[in-house]
């Protein structure tokens, strides 16, 4: 019996593996995909490394050495800030906090955005009402308006970003899993685990959780973009942590500074397009990996 089982476990890990390799080969034969997701990992790879590259000394204020507001050089190659800090190594450092917001404020969302919509897709009656209200409030209201909120009650801070972007924005998501839940319930062997007796905990474990996750993962790429873009907006109105660097604390202390109209242009656009390729990048692998797990989506 339990070489029997072992086997089947086997022939299971085997196929597991073989889809893999039919998803990656799917999503490597899209050129914008690949390329975005080249692009990502080169830019986690420097925030990884940003201690290395730029050691936390070289934005100390009291050590600096260089000019105020210096243009792009040789020493600098995207100029200082109006402090003379490096640029190239305040961008570095910021991606680490852009990135670490990004992708837990994204966590934070896809969480709750899967089990409501599941719950919403799979249970019937008040609970099934209650839960389409609740998602349906947070969809009609403005996500970053309810987030400044947020971070206006709890305080300034990047955990205060987090939860304030991933308290927000899991609705949409919840939409999509509440729709994949009903077509996967309305299938045939969920008719025939009902019949033979099968709990609401085990239909949602072992048929509907594996059945929406490919459209989850998919939708995360997308969502950690606009997460970005949201923790770039609070920053940016300060409601980030003062202490910590991140590409929207750039732009508001930017704009503090007046460095655009003051004509230091490379303080204003470096984190500027920072956030616009990262974004870029993430859309495109999200768009990708869509396409590798709906078919009907390739060719547009």
């Amino acid at each position: 019996m339990s070489t029997l089982t072992n086997r089947r476990r086997s022939v299971a890990a085997a196929r597991r593996v073989q889809r893999l390799r039919e998803v990656w080969a799917e999503f490597a034969a899209n050129r914008a995909g690949l390329l975005g997701l080249v692009l990502l990992c080169v830019v986690i790879l420097l925030a990884f490394l940003a201690p290395v590259l730029a050691p936390a000394e070289t934005l100390n204020v009291t050590l600096i050495t260089s000019a105020q507001n210096e243009p792009p050089t040789w020493a600098n190659p995207l100029g200082t800030d109006p402090a003379g800090r490096s640029i190239l190594a305040m961008l570095v450092w910021g991606a680490r906090i852009s990135l670490l917001v990004g992708f837990a404020a994204t966590a934070v969302s896809m969480l709750i955005g899967t089990v409501v919509g599941m719950a919403a897709g799979h249970f019937t009656g008040v609970t099934q009402g209650v839960l389409m209200r609740v998602i349906d409030f947070f969809l009609v209201v403005p996500s970053l308006v309810l987030a400044i909120v947020l971070s206006s009650v709890i305080g300034p801070g990047v955990a205060t970003i987090v939860i304030a972007i991933g308290i927000t924005s899991w609705a949409g998501t919840a939409r999509l899993v509440r729709s994949q839940t009903l077509s996967v319930e309305s299938r045939a062997y969920i008719e025939r685990s009902w019949a033979l007796g099968a709990s609401d905990a085990h239909i949602i474990g072992k048929h509907v959780l594996p059945a929406v996750m490919p459209l989850v993962l998919a939708n995360t790429t997308l969502t950690v973009g606009s997460a970005i873009i949201a923790e770039s907006t609070l920053s940016f109105l300060g409601m980030g942590d003062p202490g910590q660097i991140s590409w929207g604390s750039m732009l508001k202390a930017a704009l503090d500074t007046g460095a655009a109209t003051g004509g230091y242009w490379w303080f204003v656009l470096t984190p500027g397009i920072a956030i616009v390729l990262v974004v870029l990048c993430f859309t495109l692998v999200g768009r990708a990996f869509e396409s590798v797990i709906n078919p009907t989506l390739r060719g547009r």
